[in-house]
């Protein structure tokens, strides 16, 4: 005998839940998830199966999600990467970033930071800009496409220094590079350098939102050094497929917002320079609307292209 949909929604989750991670190991996607899977794996009895599928700046894993329509036991985490500019940055996506999805939550936003190594004779942002100024300089991130890249890119365009793109199959790369001396700079996600600008491995230099990130207070801001353009927030969320029952996608929305409640995951988050997210579906979904036009609109100003 067949399960009715109403009780397949009332056994849910019936059987293990399969977490896509559209980037690499040890970058900002992956260390969320994975604090977020150990909270949701008690709180639902099911193993969480985390997976991590990179590549094209998070469009990759995004597909999997997105072709798993109906699916409500296949989740992700979204990002500024995989639905708010690799959508407007490449010629061919395979999704759509609003349709494929149902968009559950936002999860938490971060500022991208320019940093450079830790003995570098560079000091700080006025260090880095006459360094650059005469030939230019090679910035590293994790991938083509990201929120960091971007950023990078609007420096390049507002700062007026010729900075070449260099990018990295994940984060981890890139900064590894970096403290290797391979590369002078890299832009990255706060909560991936967060360990290295403690253990002065990084030495952070500028950071992208409005205002200094609490966990480096002593660090600027892009707009206080007169580059308001720069100005940016990386952010993530969770979404799952498009076609999934309303009473599943109500379940997720609470047990979310339980998690970003949770004294664990508010320490964890903290410690790595994240703000939990507030915005539910329709709210995140507005977000999502928002990125995609801005983004589009500054890559087709400034001529942006993935490398």
């Amino acid at each position: 005998m067949l399960a009715t949909p109403a009780l397949a929604q009332a056994n849910w989750p019936d059987r293990p839940i399969r977490w896509i991670i559209n980037f690499p190991p040890g970058g900002a996607a992956d260390i969320l998830s994975r604090i977020l899977a150990e909270h949701f794996g008690a709180r639902f009895g099911q193993p969480i199966v985390v997976e991590n599928r990179p590549g094209a700046g998070g469009m990759v894993g995004a597909d999997i999600v997105a072709k798993a329509r109906g699916d409500a036991h296949t989740v992700m985490i979204s990002s500024a990467s995989s639905h708010g500019i690799g959508p407007v940055l490449y010629r061919s996506v395979p999704y759509d970033p609003l349709a494929d999805f149902t968009h559950v939550h936002l999860v938490g936003s971060f500022p991208s930071v320019l940093a450079v190594n830790g003995s570098s004779p560079i000091q700080d942002f006025a260090g880095f800009m006459a360094a650059a100024r005469p030939g230019g300089m090679t910035y590293a991130t994790g991938g083509n496409g990201t929120m960091n890249h971007l950023v990078g890119q609007l420096l390049k365009q507002e700062g007026r220094v010729e900075l070449t793109h260099v990018p990295y199959r994940g984060s981890a790369a890139a900064m590894t590079d970096v403290m290797a001396g391979q590369v002078p700079a890299v832009m990255e996600s706060l909560p991936t350098a967060m360990g290295h600008f403690r253990g002065g491995r990084l030495k952070p230099i500028a950071q992208s939102e409005e205002a200094r990130d609490s966990t480096l207070p002593e660090v600027p801001t892009f707009r206080e050094l007169g580059l308001p353009g720069v100005t940016s927030s990386n952010w993530f969320g969770f979404s799952i497929a498009s076609g999934v029952p309303a009473a599943v996608v109500e379940r997720w929305e609470g047990a979310m917002k339980e998690a970003l409640a949770a004294p664990m995951v508010q320490q964890r988050f903290a410690a790595i320079g994240v703000r939990p997210g507030t915005l539910g579906p329709a709210a995140y979904t507005a977000l999502i609307t928002s990125e995609l036009d801005r983004w589009r609109q500054v890559i087709r100003a400034n001529n942006i292209q993935a490398d």
